[in-house]
């Protein structure tokens, strides 16, 4: 028996495979879509990683890019890959209500209830917007996603075989041990240069605020602790302050 399951949990590396039930009509139409994962492991093998390594996830509106890196052994991440954002909604600027058809930006963190296997867009999982910053502004949204396909409503679409691989390394770092990987999602790559172009954007002081976290991954090599105080995000010891509430995933 357990030399069974081990077998049908080593398919499940290798093969994402999934059967998807679309409703057209008065009908379901049940679709297989299988991705041989088989050379994508080898290519994590090539650069020094593995399916199970602690997972961090950056998208970039403007560039239109999804960019996945791994923890390396000595704590610091590397970018392993970026992929193309086929599409995602609304303009430059935070998601601000249901219905505004805006792609969220800032701090958020995905734990394994906020996967979903069985999506219509092949794989998808849940950015879990509002967090507690904009919950104390009082933005309003639900199900903005990263997934497959190339349609959205306030999602991040990356297509369908690009999915798969992101979907499987965020699945295998959070079934091996992680308790929520970070995702952060930017306007734009956070340069002094491109934030001093847009220094009379109405959104500028919140682009302000999200560089601070960008500038310490960078520095780091670590996603920061983040919090939410009064509408604002701090960031370390400063994230746990008075009157502030950690960015957290899904319980």
């Amino acid at each position: 028996m357990a030399i069974a399951i081990g077998v049908l949990l080593l398919a499940g590396v290798l093969v994402g495979r999934f059967v998807l039930t679309e409703r057209t009509g008065d009908r379901d139409i049940a679709t297989e879509r299988v991705y041989d994962r088989t050379q994508f492991v080898a290519e994590l093998t090539a650069a020094g990683f593995a399916l199970g390594d602690r997972a961090h996830v950056r998208i970039f509106k403007r560039e239109h890019k999804l960019e996945l890196w791994l923890q390396r052994a000595d704590g610091r991440y590397a970018l392993f890959r970026d992929y193309d954002i086929c599409r995602f909604s609304g303009e430059l600027g935070p998601k601000l209500k249901e219905g505004d058809r805006q792609s969220p930006e800032g701090f958020y963190r995905v734990a394994e209830s906020q996967l979903n296997p069985n999506s219509r867009h092949h794989l998808s999982f849940n950015l879990g917007f509002p967090n507690a910053f904009d919950r104390q502004l009082g933005r309003t949204g639900s199900a903005l996603m990263v997934h497959g396909g190339c349609s959205s409503v306030g999602c991040y679409a990356i297509t369908d075989p690009n999915v798969d691989e992101v979907y499987a390394v965020v699945e295998a770092a959070l079934k091996h041990g992680q308790d929520a990987v970070d995702v952060h999602v930017f306007p734009f790559r956070m340069t002094a240069t491109a934030l001093a172009a847009e220094g009379g954007n109405t959104w500028a002081p919140f682009w302000r605020n999200l560089k601070a976290g960008y500038d310490l991954f960078e520095a780091a090599g670590t996603p920061p602790k983040v919090g939410a105080c009064r509408g604002e995000y701090r960031f370390g010891a400063d994230a746990e302050g008075p009157k502030c509430a950690v960015i957290a995933a899904w319980s």
